[in-house]
């Protein structure tokens, strides 16, 4: 299951596992999703899912399981951002604001971990077998937090502080968990800019000197699947860019 799947990071995890012979279910708000499952064909279920809701994330879970026999994998890419600083011109942020990036960024990448991971976990597997493997986003904004990203980096910082936790809590049940930090990456989140500003993002990458594709992160996400010792680790994706204050 790919949480964020209709677009973007989350949807080219989409085409890449799918392009390497397994089922998908995207799970987003967005209808985009139904489309996307309408392109590539029976081997992807669309759940309508906001990942901040238990009863549709689980309805998500149950539906892999039922529409597929069982679920091996989930794929974290739902996320928002903003560009907001604590004390603005209109005052202090508003608290609401801050907390919606919160708990769609973390407290959803959290929830779809729970649900998919109990899933998991009735797979019956051989010692030394994946049970199941769980891939979530953060981001070197973790690390790396711009003015105006103190939402943004917490909720990504979140999800880098409770990957190795989670990890190590699963390895019992040989379900394995990492995260990817991705840099600057050509997505939605990237497609209102003016070509000229996404052209200097790029450029403030070292090497190379351009934006992420999102393909590129698929490529490291099904890395990840298929690495038995990647475990625990969080993974910077980012052509060696340390972000600037602003």
């Amino acid at each position: 299951m790919v949480s964020g799947g209709s677009s973007g990071l989350g949807a080219a995890c989409v085409r890449e596992f799918v392009r390497g012979g397994a089922n998908a279910v995207i799970c987003d708000v967005s209808e985009h999703g139904a489309e996307l499952a309408r392109e590539l064909g029976d081997a992807v279920h669309f759940a309508r899912t906001d990942v901040t809701d238990s009863g549709q994330v689980q309805a998500a879970v149950d539906a892999a399981v039922e529409r597929f026999g069982g679920l091996h994998g989930a794929i974290n890419c739902a996320g928002i951002a903003t560009a907001e600083r604590v004390i603005g011109r209109d005052g202090p942020l508003p608290l609401e604001r801050f907390s919606k990036v919160i708990a769609v960024n973390l407290i959803g990448t959290f929830n779809v971990i729970r649900l998919a991971a109990a899933k998991m976990l009735e797979r019956p597997v051989e010692p030394g077998e994946d049970r199941g493997v769980i891939v979530c986003t953060a981001s070197v904004a973790a690390y790396d937090g711009q003015i105006g990203q103190a939402a943004y980096a917490a909720s990504k910082a979140g999800i880098v502080g409770l990957t190795l936790p989670v990890a190590r809590e699963f390895a019992q049940h040989q379900i394995r968990v990492a995260s990817i930090a991705p840099g600057i990456f050509d997505t939605p989140m990237l497609a209102g800019l003016p070509e000229a500003a996404r052209e200097s993002l790029g450029k403030q990458v070292p090497f190379p000197s351009r934006l992420g594709k999102p393909a590129e992160y698929a490529a490291l996400a099904r890395h990840i699947v298929e690495n038995q010792m990647l475990n625990g680790e969080v993974i910077r994706l980012d052509g060696a860019i340390r972000m600037a204050p602003r």
